[in-house]
């Protein structure tokens, strides 16, 4: 070799060796070193850091080993593998529990070539045995906020963790703010459990646990809901559950326990690793279900969950979920729960899902998204089957709702009942409902509903606002202001076609009765239920009745006491075909006095005049007869309707009645609400019904 080529080998191979010889020094250097003697600047890092006192009470080693998941020449790169034995983190001065958490151990590898770029990579942090106390007073302030130094320049390091790992564990909350107070455990399963297995015996759990809250109806419904899942094929999941937790304690004054399945390692970037969840939870009589995978758990951004929820009434639900729902009867519901957490906002989605309210069956879609002003719930709801007496607890009538009282025995016919309006300003909603099916009793014929409801800042909107009623239509809108107190409400209805022989499936007589049913009404109220709303309204309402049929066993099963006393006293017990009834009140809070109320029958025409006050339900009317041709009454004198709409008096006045208007009709004094009620005759499809009463108006407005 000649010189000049030994001379550069020489030059080149130094600096080489040298290299060689300080790598293998500084590893043998950091192998041998007692890392230990690092834990007093850790220590006071960390703790200035998190601010409040840290320690690594017990060993801190390191061992260096090749990462098996690197490639190419980073694979010779030897890794960092700490472990931080017996680790505690101290509590505020404030708390009742001097730690907040406590590991046995903490382990993790951390990339050395990412430090070169001022990035702390690690892979997957490993927690051994973790307990943790979380603890809120009653004041707002809580142990699971840190005060982190402010102020200074950025830090140019960034933090890349990976995953989460753990085994057995314990986890308390003591929450004197939301009045929750748990304890729950975390151990490790003998064995994996499959995903599908455990999704399998989740559906059946919930299955028994809605046939429990809500009776056998909702089994079938979640039946239903599961051959859907299964057609659409949502319950493959390749994951598996390896710990178990349980938990007991407390939610706002409710006894609260679960228990559930999770997996090992929560990813918290991967998206191929999803982590699997699994719950079960009863709070008081509310009991509520999970099953399905998480990933991205910082931003919550594939959370996919079958959710099932039961109970006594979705009103329970608001302190759970912070969602204002309606007093229900007995419900039991599954569907799929997506969400996405962010800064500004998150959104929540309920889809797919099928509920049994009652005897009801609803399905749809609902989303809630947080971040503006208020929550907003939006969405398309649809009812299988409807029992109208499901409806009863929303206008106040009562039902099946357990969420308060039922109210005190009192000598008042018009429901009482409060609507909880406290609750309708922490929510705005924008959603569509329609049923197509609805089960009625025999006396209340409704056959179809659709709406449009929003809530807006406390407001309650119906509108449009759609019936199928006894083979006509109601449409027009209902306006609820719960901001204001007491509330306002604003009411707008047309009803246009009421088949009279539909109105009562059990009364024979009516079967036999053709015509037909117009009305309008027009109502302002202020109130906070339906006997106030009722008791303080104001405007006007007309209503036209074709060759209908009355008796008393049909206004007996109407609850409509006042009419059959007085038909009891003029005409008997028989059945009184009606050629025409109208009838046009003006109302000023809540006293609803008549402009025109007449019936039209074979024997006579009926003249009623007077009030009715809704404020105090107290009757004030006169009834008089107009005989017809040949007198087939005995009744000699008219009648008088006192008393209240629960207790009616009604007697035989003793004279003439000209002092009180009794001579109306004679006088032609109803030509303006007659005309008015013309209006009415138009939408009629019954020729025969339109001339009747057409004639009848025209005579009283001459």
């Amino acid at each position: 070799m000649k010189r000049s080529h030994k001379l550069l080998a020489w030059i080149i191979g130094v600096p080489v060796t040298l290299l060689i010889v300080l790598a293998a020094a500084l590893v043998i250097t950091l192998s041998l070193f007692d890392w230990n003697k690092l834990k007093p600047t850790i220590d006071a890092q960390a703790s200035t850091a998190i601010g409040r006192p840290f320690a690594i009470n017990g060993n801190l080693g390191v061992q260096w080993m090749r990462d098996p998941q690197s490639q190419g020449w980073r694979a010779w790169v030897p890794w960092p593998h700490i472990v931080a034995r017996d680790i505690s983190i101290a509590n505020p001065a404030w708390t009742k529990q001097p730690q907040f958490a406590h590991l046995d151990a903490l382990r993790f590898s951390l990339s050395p070539l990412d430090l070169l770029q001022h990035r702390v990579r690690i892979p997957t942090l490993q927690l051994v045995n973790p307990s943790v106390d979380l603890e809120r007073d009653a004041h707002g302030q809580a142990n699971w906020t840190f005060d982190l130094p402010q102020g200074g320049t950025p830090s140019a390091w960034t933090v890349d963790l990976g995953a989460i790992g753990f085994d057995a564990g314990q986890i308390a909350l003591d929450d004197a703010t939301g009045r929750v107070k748990i304890d729950a455990h975390i151990e490790p399963l003998q064995q994996a459990i499959p995903y599908d297995q455990i999704v399998a015996q989740a559906t059946a759990d919930a299955r028994t646990q809605a046939v429990s809250s809500a009776g056998r109806g909702a089994g079938t419904t979640m039946d239903k809901q599961d051959a859907q899942d299964q057609a659409n094929g949502t319950s493959a999941q390749p994951s598996s559950y390896q710990f178990a937790w349980s938990a007991k304690g407390s939610y706002q004054g409710a006894p609260l326990e679960g228990s559930g399945r999770i997996g090992a390692v929560l990813a918290l970037q991967q998206s191929n690793q999803p982590f699997p969840l699994q719950a079960k939870l009863r709070i008081g009589d509310t009991h509520i279900a999970l099953v399905g995978t998480l990933t991205d758990p910082i931003h919550l951004g594939a959370l996919n969950l079958h959710l099932w929820l039961a109970g006594s009434s979705m009103a329970k639900l608001y302190p759970i979920l912070g969602v204002t729902l309606p007093d229900t009867p007995a419900y039991a519901t599954r569907g799929r729960l997506t969400a996405t957490l962010g800064r500004s906002g998150s959104r929540f989605g309920y889809h797919d899902f099928r509920a049994r309210v009652g005897g009801s069956d609803i399905a749809g879609d609902i989303d809630y998204v947080t971040g503006g002003a208020r929550p907003k719930l939006s969405g398309k709801l649809q009812a299988t089957q409807l029992r109208f007496a499901d409806l009863a607890p929303l206008v106040g009538g009562g039902g099946s709702s357990t969420t308060a009282p039922p109210p005190a025995a009192s000598d008042r016919v018009l429901p009482t009942q409060t609507f909880r309006t406290d609750r309708w300003k922490a929510m705005d909603a924008d959603v569509t409902f329609a049923a197509g099916r609805i089960e009625h009793g025999p006396s209340l014929p409704i056959q179809s509903l659709s709406t449009h409801l929003v809530m807006d800042d406390g407001t309650l909107t119906l509108d449009p606002l759609h019936f199928g009623v006894a083979g006509g239509r109601v449409d027009g809108m209902l306006r609820l202001d719960g901001s204001a107190a007491p509330m306002r409400g604003t009411l707008k209805l047309g009803v246009r076609g009421l088949r009279i022989e539909q109105l009562s499936q059990s009364f024979a007589a009516m079967q036999t009765s053709l015509g037909e049913i117009n009305g309008d009404a027009a109502l302002d109220a202020r109130g906070n239920s339906v006997a106030t709303l009722l008791g303080s309204s104001s405007g006007e309402l007309k209503l036209l009745m074709n060759n209908g049929a009355i008796s008393r066993n049909l206004l007996e099963m109407a609850g409509l006491n006042v009419g059959n006393i007085v038909l009891g006293k003029l005409f008997g017990d028989k059945t009184v075909k009606i050629d025409c009834a109208a009838s046009d009140f003006v109302a000023q809070d809540g006293l609803f006095r008549t402009r025109l109320f007449v019936f039209d029958t074979q024997d006579a025409l009926i003249d009623v005049k007077g009030t009715v006050n809704f404020a105090n339900e107290k009757l004030d009317l006169d009834v008089v007869p107009h005989t017809k041709g040949i007198r087939l009454f005995t009744l000699r004198s008219p009648l008088y309707v006192r008393g209240t709409l629960k207790q009616p008096d009604v007697g035989v006045h003793a004279g003439p009645l000209i002092a009180r208007g009794a001579g109306a009709l004679a006088l032609g004094v109803v030509a303006t609400p007659a005309a008015a009620l013309l209006a009415l005759v138009a939408p009629s499809h019954d020729t025969d019904n339109v001339s009747t009463c057409t004639t009848v108006l025209q005579q009283l407005r001459h």
